[in-house]
């Protein structure tokens, strides 16, 4: 059974996608870089890149951690935080 990964700051996280034409994040540490094209975004549980046409971030929270994105919403994807990789040779040989 999978394990279920809990934020290391106790701030919730959630994302809200509105007609893919705007998504609202919650549980943001940091807007890592944005341009029109993506939107990469650190959370407590790895980073979370949101993907489309025309992206845009116009708002962040620092005290609580929420972001609007703007755009044409393409994709939201998210990585595993830089600590828990798996090693390139090790996913290679399985």
């Amino acid at each position: 059974m999978a394990e279920t990964k809990q934020p290391l700051s106790g701030m919730p996280h959630n994302i809200v996608i509105e007609n893919r034409a705007s998504v609202t994040a919650t549980g943001i540490r940091s807007i890592a870089s944005y341009d029109s094209a993506s939107a990469t975004l650190e959370t407590d549980l790895g980073t979370l890149v949101v993907g489309g046409e025309g992206i845009t971030v116009s708002e962040l929270s620092v005290r609580t951690g929420e972001v609007r994105i703007g755009g044409q919403i393409e994709y939201i994807q998210y990585a595993q935080p830089r600590g828990e990789q798996t090693p390139w040779l090790k996913r290679l040989l399985r």
